[in-house]
């Protein structure tokens, strides 16, 4: 079979391709994009981007239950969104294999929080497998299918940021073509009333234990015995850590991390004299060893914050040191947005207007930052709206009277709509930015309910985002160019004087995507420059200024959106052809 490198997300969706997968859905979400980006190209599968996850997973739940193998995959926080549908499946179990990849971010490299699905999974009674490379993700995920057909549940593949976005070698096998399974109506099954649901519950608790019982002979699940004098319990990309720090040590690696093979585990720590359980993140593992009376060590000497490392172990286990070796000091690279961006426009004349933001999930999101320093409160996807609205309702109009919702487009399709729709439901009043850039940007420049294209490429029909604001009630909708910073002020300053609920927006693309390029690009005239900062206090990166207090333009970095321009009083700033 031939070989081939492989991100972790590819590997995952080669996986889904081999297990004969049907249908995929998603929401794009860093660390876990790239996985329906690679599902495309294996035209066999018909995949989609769902508004938000809760969607994805009823898509992947109805598949199922039609008789095909699906997959669905979101970022950890997205399971959040998604839990609802998932507690229930649980008990509902599957027809076709169902299996949820859900992508941790130990590190919180690209999210709000740093939080463990394992804990999420077992909460809802779903088995949970992890992955410690390229070749074992591909792999994982077609045991998953098997595993999910077998004992009739649906099953989470959880990966991180490190095993998504690193390189591994990978076997590439042929396509198992898998037969639809009929479906058969079954009320006691299918419709989880609170009677069918009480005997479900009994199934799910039969399964979970039917599954740590046979746990022990998976193949996923493997004792490696080496120096016995020291043991390890781990799985995930921590193995590889493992291995690299304490090569002669044993170790046992667990495939499956929910529900533990505890005979399997009792057999391994009785055989090493030192026991130490290394998982990033909560003591999922390391709490239930201990409640079956097993001695370990784990949380007192590892920490529950961040990513694991290599380094970290022989800090904790072997107490090696890097005395008399300098630290390696990267320079800070303070997150900014692109050159060119146009929330940088909008949240330029909402700082000048000294303006508070409710901010939402996005590349603007930013706008918290020096020096524009705009939004003030980020939770979730689609909170901003119901933030401002929860403020309005605490202390009344005149304390909202400076502060808007800021929400992009993405996320407004996402959960946005249901808070909007409240804050127009309870008479509200507040102004809501929507920042519509046309694309989700902050994961890669994905398609979404209001582009008019599909995951798969084909055109379809775009959400009309100004018509939506009116059809739920909002009287009060206008649209404006994010660079026209005039008419932006004229109608922010209008908007947020009303009595009423009111939504602007503000409609230009994003400068990265393709074909969205300005024919020319700013220069300076030093000449004419008076060093009044005027131009920098947006923060572009394509804006410097020299030693004796004049600005220049990096034109390898401008992206022409005339931003600076505006703001200069002195004409001391042009444009010319890139």
């Amino acid at each position: 079979m031939a070989k081939k490198m492989m991100l972790g997300n590819e590997a995952i969706a080669r996986g889904a391709y081999e297990a004969g997968v049907k249908v995929s859905a998603a929401y794009p979400g860093t660390p876990s994009t790239e996985i329906s980006e690679n599902l495309v190209q294996y035209q066999e599968i018909y995949a989609e981007w769902s508004p938000n996850e809760k969607v994805a997973a009823e898509v992947a739940i109805g598949a199922s239950i039609s008789g095909v193998r699906v997959l669905v995959s979101m970022k950890h926080v997205g399971v959040n969104v998604a839990s609802d549908p998932l507690y229930t499946v649980s008990y509902i179990g599957v027809n076709g294999g169902l299996v949820l990849v859900a992508a941790d971010d130990p590190g919180v490299y690209s999210s709000q929080n740093e939080q463990d699905t394992r804990c999420v999974a077992r909460a809802a009674q779903v088995p949970v497998l992890e992955p410690s490379d390229s070749e074992e993700a591909k792999e994982f995920v077609k045991a998953a299918f098997e595993l999910s057909e077998q004992y009739d549940t649906p099953v989470i593949v959880r990966t991180t940021t490190r095993l998504a976005h690193s390189q591994g070698l990978v076997e590439l096998g042929e396509r198992k073509e898998v037969p639809d399974k009929p479906y058969e109506k079954n009320v006691a099954k299918y419709v989880m009333m609170p009677g069918m649901a009480k005997q479900r519950h009994i199934y799910v608790e039969q399964r979970l234990k039917k599954m740590a019982e046979d746990g022990a002979a998976f193949s996923i699940n493997r004792a490696e015995y080496r120096d016995t004098s020291i043991g390890f319990i781990t799985s995930g990309i921590p193995y590889q850590y493992v291995r690299e720090a304490c090569p002669e040590a044993s170790v046992l690696k667990l495939g499956m991390v929910h529900p533990l093979p505890r005979r399997l585990i009792e057999e391994f720590a009785a055989k090493v004299d030192r026991l130490y359980i290394f998982e990033e993140l909560e003591p999922v593992i390391e709490e239930q060893v201990r409640s079956w009376g097993i001695a370990c060590t784990g949380k007192e000497i590892f920490t529950v914050q961040g990513e694991y490392s290599a380094n970290l172990l022989r800090r904790a286990v072997l107490g090696e040191t890097a005395e008399g070796k300098a630290p390696v000091r990267v320079p800070a690279r303070p997150p900014i947005l692109c050159p060119g961006c146009p929330h940088r426009s909008v949240y330029s004349v909402l700082n000048k207007l000294k303006i508070h933001a409710a901010g939402d999930i996005g590349c603007y999101t930013l706008g918290a930052l020096a020096p524009l320093n705009v939004v003030d409160t980020t939770v979730c996807m689609g909170a901003s709206i119901s933030t401002l609205h929860g403020m309005e309702k605490a202390k009344g109009r005149e304390y909202i009277k400076n502060w808007v919702a800021v929400i992009g487009d993405s996320t407004f399709m996402h959960t946005g709509i249901n808070s909007l729709i409240n804050m127009v439901y309870n008479k509200g009043t507040g102004t809501v930015i929507i920042l519509d850039n046309s694309t989700t940007g902050m994961t890669g420049h994905q398609d979404h309910a209001a582009t008019g294209k599909t995951l798969m490429g084909e055109a379809t029909k775009a959400v009309n985002l100004m018509q939506l604001c009116k059809a739920v009630g909002v009287a009060h909708v206008r649209e404006v160019n994010a660079f026209d910073t005039e008419e932006l002020e004229r109608v922010i300053r209008e908007e947020t004087a009303r009595e009423d609920v009111s939504v602007i927006i503000t409609k230009s693309p994003c400068v990265l995507l393709k074909g969205n390029v300005f024919p020319e690009v700013c220069v300076t005239d030093s000449s004419k420059c008076k060093k009044c900062g005027l131009c920098l206090r947006p923060g572009c990166p394509a804006l410097t200024k020299t030693a004796d207090g004049t600005v220049t333009i990096d034109a390898t970095m401008c992206n022409g959106c005339g931003l600076c321009m505006q703001l200069c009083k002195f004409d001391a700033i042009g444009k010319k052809e890139r």
